[in-house]
C-alpha cells in the first residue's frame, strides 16, 4: 500500500468514524427534544386544566353574585313600590280632607295647665293643643317624605349591592 492508499484508507475511516458519532448525536438530540416536547405538552396540560378550572370558579362566583343581586334588586323595587303606593294613598287622603297633618302645639308654663307633656301608655298626648296645617303645606311636607323614604331606599339598595360585591371577593 502506498502511502496515498493509506492516508486515503486513514481519512475515509475518520469519515465513517465522524459520520458514526454524528448519527449518535442526532440519535440523542433527537430523543432529548422528544423527551422535552413530551414535558411541555405534559406542562400546557396541566397549565390549561388549571385555567379553565378557575374561568369555572370565577363564572360560577359571577353567576352567584348576579342572581343574589337580582333578588336584591327585586326586594328593593317592592320596597319602592309599596312606600310609593303609601305615598300616593296617604296624599289622596289629605286631598280629600280624609286625613289631616296637625302639629302638636307647645305649652305656655304661664297658662297654669297641669297636664303632663309625656305621652300616656298608648302614646297619646292628653290635652294637648294640635293646630291643623293647610292642606298645600301638608302635600308639600309629604312630598318631602316621599323622597327622603325614596332616597333611603336606594341608598339601601347601593349598600346592599356594595356588600355583595364585597363579600364575593
Amino acid at each position: 500500500m502506498t502511502l496515498g492508499q493509506i492516508l486515503a484508507a486513514i481519512l475515509l475511516a475518520l469519515a465513517v468514524g465522524f459520520g458514526g458519532a454524528w448519527q449518535v448525536q442526532d440519535w440523542r438530540m433527537g430523543k432529548e427534544l422528544a423527551e422535552q416536547a413530551g414535558q411541555f405538552q405534559t406542562d400546557l396540560s396541566t397549565i390549561s386544566n388549571a385555567a379553565a378550572a378557575q374561568a369555572r370558579t370565577e363564572q360560577d362566583k359571577r353567576l352567584n353574585i348576579e342572581q343574589k343581586l337580582a333578588a336584591q334588586d327585586q326586594q328593593h323595587t317592592k320596597e319602592l313600590s309599596y312606600a310609593q303606593r303609601s305615598q300616593a294613598l296617604l296624599r289622596d287622603r289629605l286631598a280629600t280632607a280624609d286625613v289631616r297633618l296637625s302639629v302638636l302645639l307647645a305649652e305656655d308654663p304661664a297658662g297654669g295647665c297641669n297636664v303632663p307633656s309625656t305621652p300616656g301608655a298608648v302614646g297619646v298626648v292628653h290635652a294637648a293643643r294640635r293646630a291643623q296645617l293647610d292642606p298645600a303645606h301638608a302635600q308639600r311636607i309629604i312630598a318631602i317624605t316621599d323622597e327622603g323614604d325614596n332616597g333611603l331606599i336606594a341608598l339601601r339598595a347601593c349598600q346592599d349591592y356594595v356588600r355583595a360585591i364585597k363579600h364575593s371577593y
